[in-house]
Formats: C-alpha cells, sequence, structure tokens
C-alpha cells in the first residue's frame, strides 16, 4: 500500500472541512475514494456512482492521467486530483457585445 496525496476541488471542501489535500493509504484508485469516504463520510458518492464507476460528470486524475477505472493502481507517492467537468460553449465575442 502506497500513501498517496489526494488534491480536491473547491466543490468537496464542504465535506472535508475546508482541506484541499489529504494524505490516505491506498494501492489502487477506488482504495483512495473509499479511505476519502472513511475520514468523509458522503464524498465516495460524489465521485462514484453505486456501480463503483466513476460519474460521468467527474474527472479523476492520477498524476496526468485521466482515469476512469476505480481498480486502477497506484505507485508510492503518487497524486490523485479529483475535479468536476468542465463543459461550456463558444463564445462568439461580436454577437455577445452585440447583446450586452
Amino acid at each position: 500500500m502506497a500513501t498517496v496525496r489526494v488534491r480536491l476541488a473547491a466543490l468537496f471542501h464542504s465535506y472535508t472541512g475546508g482541506m484541499k489535500i489529504i494524505e490516505v493509504d491506498a494501492s489502487t484508485v477506488g482504495e483512495a475514494i473509499s479511505a476519502l469516504d472513511r475520514r468523509f463520510p458522503g464524498i465516495a458518492f460524489r465521485i462514484a456512482d453505486e456501480q463503483n464507476q466513476i460519474r460521468p460528470h467527474m474527472n479523476v486524475f492520477l498524476g496526468e492521467e485521466n482515469v476512469r477505472d476505480l481498480t486502477t493502481p497506484i505507485t508510492r507517492d503518487a497524486e490523485i486530483y479529483i475535479v468536476g467537468a468542465l463543459s461550456g460553449g463558444s463564445c462568439n465575442w461580436k454577437t455577445w457585445e452585440n447583446n450586452r
């Protein structure tokens, strides 16, 4: 089992009492999320669904790799980033300025 640093987006800070970085011991991404849930009950349900799949609107990065599989192994001194997915459209600035 490795110690992993988990960095959480602001949308999770209400669960963690404002903590942005949490260290947990885990050997997979799923174990890291479970360890978070033991410390901060309810946080796992915001990240993964009832079928243990990462929710579509969530992104979990192990280092720079976007992972969708909770069984993904973790190496020593790894970092996990958990963020909400971002979406949006393009902006035509001329149209925007004309409609202000």
